[in-house]
């Protein structure tokens, strides 16, 4: 159809960003306008295919009709309440988050994937706390490279000094290893003060660097071994992104504390942290709380995206998908030698740029851009692909030829 949106409107919107926004972000330069699928359209009518999916939100693509639906009736019902008093669909998508789990007893239901990571880290403290355990025997242990958040206990949890310079002094009671290395975790828990250990399955901002096989039922022996908590941060990799519903289920291993967000809501923001029979109890009335957390507008929104990314469907689409990514990129990487190693699951992976392309990840994303490709990094030398779990086959070719395009300039200059 026609689109006669001014150009001059849209560089009018952009410099209203730059004039009134905390300038935290370098946001590129189109303002997007609406989507259907894997594709979007920004307000000058130029399309991009959708590799991004928001960070992995948009795990059913833009303008899902179910979640439309969903969202649609529900705002003619009721929006909030406050969790002073009951309504259906957050009682609803709790019992279902539950059921799905298979291994958690309660949820705990706010409204991103830092407000998640936040509620479990205040629970490993809580429950140490009933344990008797003093407050220098409650360490939390991350890894190196994960990513868990931009609130003051999350980011120090995130190991990564960008992102927590100049936010000094930061909470105590954190300690850091690498990831992939059970013998570093095995000397961080030796002195019997660690109370739980936090990592990603599949770190995304970090390099979409997989757990390595066998390393989270490792974590978890010595989580038994040293009466630790295992707790798991799904907010990327969770929710179908890498071929199961839960990515820990391909690991073989039973948490005490899962958290999700993104996808979960598909686009509407909720996030919800998961309690096994360990911690179900240990929070108790009065101890946290949120005041738009589990919402009924979000609930009914979430309901229907679990029920879908829990379906096979879903599941035979990322295995099929990432199949198509990978060879393809690997086709587009055929003489140009850009690329170092594709790793990751499912539709969470990421192309390690070779030697000669190190630190220009972000380069590769502006030129995608203006060839209609909207694309990630982790890090400077990682570009990552996170498109939307039903993307189809025509959106995956589309998207590749985009990439090809961009590549060849890249590799030209």
């Amino acid at each position: 159809m026609a689109h006669t949106s001014d150009p001059a409107a849209s560089h009018d919107l952009i410099a209203l960003g730059e004039r009134h926004y905390l300038p935290v972000y370098r946001q590129r330069q189109v303002v997007l306008e609406r989507g259907q699928g894997a594709r979007l359209w920004d307000r000058d009518g130029r399309d991009y295919v959708d590799f991004a999916a928001g960070i992995a939100v948009c795990g059913l693509g833009h303008n899902d009709p179910d979640l439309v639906a969903a969202l649609v009736e529900q705002a003619g019902k009721l929006w909030h309440t406050s969790n002073v008093f009951h309504s259906e669909p957050p009682l609803r998508l709790a019992q279902e988050l539950v059921e799905a789990s298979r291994f958690a007893e309660r949820v705990f239901l706010c409204n991103s994937g830092a407000e998640a990571n936040e509620a479990a880290i205040k629970l490993v403290r809580k429950w140490a706390s009933a344990q008797g355990r003093a407050p220098d025997r409650r360490v939390i242990v991350s890894f190196r490279g994960s990513f868990h958040g931009r609130t003051l206990a999350a980011v120090t949890a995130t190991a990564q000094p960008k992102y927590q310079a100049g936010y000094e002094p930061l909470p105590g009671g954190f300690r850091y290893v690498d990831f992939n290395d059970i013998a570093q975790l095995e000397s961080a828990m030796a002195g019997g003060d660690v109370a739980a250990v936090l990592l990603e399955p599949i770190q995304g901002e970090g390099g979409v660097m997989p757990a390595a096989p066998g390393f989270l039922q490792a974590v978890r022996a010595l989580c038994d071994r040293h009466d630790a908590l295992l707790v798991l941060d799904e907010i990327q990799c969770g929710m179908g992104r890498t071929g199961a519903l839960f990515a820990h289920w391909q690991d073989h291993v039973v948490p005490d504390i899962v958290t999700l967000a993104k996808a979960l809501g598909g686009g509407f923001p909720v996030g919800a942290m998961l309690a096994g029979h360990r911690v179900a109890e240990a929070m108790q009335f009065g101890d946290h709380g949120t005041t738009f957390g589990g919402n009924p507008l979000a609930a009914a929104v979430a309901r229907v995206a679990l029920r879908k990314l829990a379906s096979v469907d879903i599941a035979a689409n990322v295995e099929r998908q990432s199949l198509a990514l990978r060879a393809g990129l690997a086709a587009l990487d055929d003489g140009r030698g850009l690329f170092a190693a594709i790793r990751g699951r499912g539709l969470m992976l990421g192309a390690v740029l070779a030697p000669a392309f190190v630190g220009r990840a972000g380069e590769i994303l502006d030129r995608a851009a203006v060839h209609g490709l909207l694309l990630l990094q982790a890090g400077p030398d990682v570009l990552r692909f996170v498109p939307s779990l039903n993307i189809s086959d025509e959106e995956v070719a589309d998207g590749l030829q985009r990439l090809g395009a961009a590549l060849r300039e890249i590799h030209a200059a």
